[in-house]
């Protein structure tokens, strides 16, 4: 061994000298390979939400009274919010009902403004219960839960034998939908947006099965017309034929209804899976909402509990004042069904659309509004014809030329908005001039002849019954 070596080596052992590896040197202290590679860790701050915690689902079990009004009256949006200071007008109309029954026209504005946060409350708590399962489930749970209120006021006016204000509601609540509710969201996201833009599944699906429910809502009255006035049939016999065709039309259009639902939810829940998780990304405030406390799943299933309630009770008080409010203001029963009753009906559904579009949704705000639509014309409509049969009521389809009129020519013109997948301000203001259009030509129609509500009569002892 050399002497150049042996002193390395002798140095080395003394603690000195030339290293022997470049692993050997270093600056500082050693620092494993581990160590440095090891990213920068932050402590995630108290109010971030945990994620293990899935979207839409709560931090929190179980029912907690203070946290189930705080979350409930927030609600989902700024209007929604806002709606919510009608609640003292709840108990103030259950209260008015009974204590002074009479004033008739007052407990008819009383409980029709205390169905608003009602329904609001439905709608959001069906928003919150639909975070919790799929895209796809989502969206069909708050159409339905949506539509509650729809269900609950046409039951409560068949059990009441109001015919003509049914008939028009159904019709209003397409028209509702369709015109005024997608004209607002056009509208309202064309604020925001200059132009926004859906997948043509929704629209196409939509626009599709909407010309097909109103034509099946049409041959009824196209059957009733042709031949009213015919010499070969009785007025009896056209009666019974019209309302034979209506329930097998009914029976048809709840078994459409249906295939759509399985369609969607089944088949090809996958398309829409895709299109509602790429609109989620787009949410302007998803990174706010995912802060936000949500209801648990007993909270949700207490609000839908508690406003269901409420709304059948206030239906039932709203409906039995429609006599009275026809009889002696001289609203007419084509105005009442046609405008007025949807309105209230649609109110969830018409909050919830809007804030989707706000936040550049339009796929879940399309699917909202033309669900709802379709849920009326191929489901709620014929479902009340069919619950008509069984309790052996002649519920049918055969509504007024007018109205059958604007229904399809409505269809047609959102059909035209639809096609380019395409919308802005200006197809939304369109679409709710021609809603006013409607309603002031409805507001002008008179009842029609040997139909309609039952009419107020004053007894001998001067006390009212119908």
């Amino acid at each position: 061994m050399s002497t150049s070596w042996r002193s390395y080596r002798e140095k080395d052992s003394r603690g000195g000298g030339l290293p022997l590896h470049r692993r050997d040197i270093h600056d500082g202290p050693r620092i494993s390979r581990r160590t440095a590679a090891a990213p920068r860790t932050r402590h995630r701050p108290r109010s971030s939400p945990s994620p293990h915690i899935q979207e839409g689902q709560s931090s929190r079990r179980g029912f907690n009274p203070w946290k189930f009004l705080k979350i409930n009256f927030r609600s989902a949006s700024y209007v929604s919010c806002i709606v919510n200071v009608f609640w003292p007008v709840v108990p103030a109309a259950i209260a008015v009902r009974y204590a002074k029954s009479d004033v008739h026209l007052i407990i008819f504005i009383l409980s029709y403004i205390a169905m608003i946060p009602c329904a609001n409350m439905i709608g959001f708590a069906g928003q919150e219960l639909a975070r919790k399962v799929p895209h796809v489930y989502g969206v069909l749970t708050e159409v339905t839960l949506g539509s509650v209120v729809e269900i609950v006021m046409f039951q409560v006016l068949l059990s009441r034998g109001e015919f003509v204000v049914i008939k028009a509601a159904i019709l209003g609540s397409i028209l509702a939908t369709l015109l005024l509710c997608m004209g607002i969201v056009f509208f309202v996201g064309g604020l925001r947006h200059e132009e926004q833009s859906f997948d043509e599944a929704i629209s196409e699906a939509g626009s599709g099965l909407l010309l097909v429910a109103g034509l099946g809502l049409t041959v009824p009255t196209a059957f009733e017309h042709s031949l009213e006035g015919s010499e070969n049939v009785t007025t009896e016999e056209l009666e019974a034929s019209t309302l034979d065709i209506s329930r097998f039309t009914a029976v048809l259009l709840l078994i459409a209804y249906g295939v759509f639902a399985f369609f969607q939810a089944r088949t090809h829940h996958g398309i829409y899976d895709s299109i509602f998780r790429g609109d989620e990304h787009r949410n302007r405030d998803k990174v706010k909402d995912a802060f936000k406390e949500k209801l648990t799943l007993t909270e949700c299933i207490v609000a839908l509990a508690i406003s269901i309630t409420l709304v059948t009770i206030l239906a039932i008080t709203l409906v039995d004042q429609i006599p009275y409010i026809v009889e002696d203001h001289g609203i007419s029963e084509p105005f009442m069904g046609l405008i007025l009753v949807p309105l209230v009906e649609k109110a969830a559904e018409h909050l919830t659309a809007v804030d989707e579009a706000w936040d550049n949704q339009m796929n879940f705000a399309m699917s909202h509004v033309l669900g709802a639509t379709l849920q009326t014309a191929m489901f709620t409509g014929p479902l009340v014809v069919i619950v008509g049969w069984g309790l052996d009521k002649n519920m049918d389809l055969s509504f007024e030329v007018f109205e059958i009129v604007v229904l399809i020519l409505s269809i047609l013109v959102m059909g035209n908005f639809l096609r380019d997948q395409k919308s802005n301000y200006l197809e939304g203001f369109l679409c709710v001039i021609v809603y006013i259009a409607i309603a002031v030509a409805a507001f002008y129609y008179p009842n029609p002849t040997g139909e309609g509500t039952a009419h107020v009569e004053t007894d001998s002892s001067g006390g009212e019954h119908r």
